[in-house]
């Protein structure tokens, strides 16, 4: 049992037909607006680079390091998160990641200069890996399958909303007060997060006694952050520089470190010890979920970053409007997922998911006939409708993957999930972006841009045939292939 017997919620006490009990609802709200917020400080940093390139005095490519050095601390944390959260309690778990959160933060808002900045994102990223495989992990074990649909569907509203009003909230307050007020006023959510957890949040489930591998440590560092930051600095490359000889090394160093990971993690499971259980990838159901928002990510997260620079640098938008163009979509996108969620568990995943994925087709086709005077409206108009998509997509891939997998690998399904994400989305950039810079080279950037959505557009069509293949999923249901 946990070491905190008498506040544990086990799984086992659950009513499959009960509604979530108080104490059950309090752990999975703290929990989510926790995720909220450090979601949230994770796009806010987007439009304050800028700014802070004269402020502290450094260059575009040194700057762009307070972006690149958070995701590949976020790349290189996530993967142990699956053994993080099976040692550690949900009390623990929590407070370490806040903490590690509120310390950073609170660091970053009295940074003297970039050094000490650039060490306080890498604190708050540590916090911010582990909040949302936590999240996901609970959600697994304390309610019961025909409530998950919903209960995900919330989750959207932490993961879709915060990115949507990070840079609108991120422009605001460059636009009155100083950038480090982006942290000061983060800080005090972070703590009151922090205070609720520690008051309130109660252990669920049970904690093993798995061995941290160092070898499998040692090996995921270069292993994620070798690939995450070669596709990330590829993507980044200036047009016509030639070959970009560190990025390729460093991918190149990455996916050699990544084939010996996942071979000895896949001998590692003969003893049951692990840092990252491939066996989740046995269940069929989980296999091709998590390849539909592989897929998914990789066109979304390419469009997110196009799109601001089609309108800044096309239509000559200006930072904060920019913000407030992309908030509607990301508002329907959260705001619709408590809602889908409930269809899912009516439904199932099927018409969600091919619905989804058409519309984000359609979508990403429109944005691929941009001209240099497309109207405002109409963007605004189809980026909602791609927001629309991706939650109809979302919610029932996230809840459909992980349903059928036993407890004991929750939090390894959530983490393997959560890492891939963030490789798709450094690939999908790379490859959207080298597009884009590639045929643009000669001046045209409405071309760039028009050519880099007409490859999201084909890789969106991937996204279509995993989404029929998505099938109701319930847990303890046999592997595909039993290890």
């Amino acid at each position: 049992m946990s070491r905190d017997t008498p506040s544990t919620v086990n799984q086992s006490t659950v009513d499959p037909t009960a509604r979530l009990s108080r104490q059950s609802t309090t752990v999975i709200v703290t929990l989510l607006a926790a995720t909220f917020v450090v979601i949230l400080n994770e796009t806010i940093m987007n439009v304050a680079l800028p700014r802070l390139m004269t402020d502290l005095g450094v260059s575009s490519s040194t700057v762009q390091w307070l972006a690149t050095g958070f995701m590949l601390t976020m790349a290189v944390v996530i993967p142990t998160t699956g053994f993080i959260l099976q040692r550690l309690t949900t009390r623990q778990a929590f407070l370490t990641a806040i903490g590690f959160f509120s310390a950073g933060t609170a660091l970053a808002a009295a940074a003297p200069g970039f050094p000490v900045l650039m060490l306080a994102r890498v604190i708050q990223a540590c916090g911010t890996a582990v909040m949302l495989p936590l999240l996901m992990t609970t959600i697994l074990t304390l309610v019961p399958v025909a409530r998950r649909g919903m209960v995900m569907g919330n989750v959207t509203i932490a993961i879709s909303v915060a990115p949507a009003l990070g840079p609108t909230v991120s422009g605001f307050i460059l636009e009155h007060f100083s950038w480090r007020f982006m942290f000061i006023f983060v800080l005090p959510v972070a703590l009151a997060a922090m205070a609720l957890g520690a008051r309130f949040l109660t252990n669920v489930g049970e904690t093993g006694h798995q061995k941290l591998d160092a070898g499998s440590v040692a090996l995921s560092i270069p292993a994620f952050g070798g690939v995450v930051y070669g596709l990330s600095r590829i993507g980044a490359a200036a047009p016509g520089s030639g070959p970009n000889v560190p990025a390729i090394a460093a991918l190149s160093v990455g996916v050699a470190a990544m084939a010996l990971f996942v071979a000895r993690q896949l001998r590692l499971q003969r003893s049951g010890a692990p840092l990252l259980d491939l066996r989740a990838f046995n269940y069929r159901m989980f296999t091709v979920s998590t390849l539909l928002m592989v897929v998914a990510m990789m066109a979304l997260f390419g469009g997110v970053l196009l799109l601001p620079i089609y309108l800044q640098s096309v239509l000559h938008v200006d930072a904060q409007t920019t913000g407030l163009i992309l908030l509607p979509g990301g508002l329907v996108m959260g705001l619709s997922g408590p809602f889908i969620g409930r269809l899912f568990d009516r439904i199932g995943p099927l018409p969600l998911t091919v619905s989804g994925s058409v519309l984000m087709v359609l979508c990403l086709w429109q944005y691929s006939q941009l001209t240099g005077h497309t109207a405002i409206w109409w963007i605004i108009t189809v980026q909602t409708a791609l927001n629309l998509g991706l939650a109809l997509m979302f919610t029932p891939a996230f809840t459909t993957g992980l349903n059928p997998l036993p407890p004991a690998l929750y939090s390894h399904g959530s983490a393997i999930m959560s890492t891939l994400q963030q490789v798709a989305g450094a690939a999908g950039t790379a490859l959207l972006v080298s597009i884009y810079a590639l045929v643009s080279a000669h001046g045209d950037l409405v071309a760039g841009m028009r050519a880099a959505f007409l490859a999201a557009t084909f890789m969106a069509l991937g996204a279509v045939v995993l989404a029929a293949l998505m099938r109701r999923t319930a847990p303890g249901e046999e592997p595909a292939d039993k290890p």
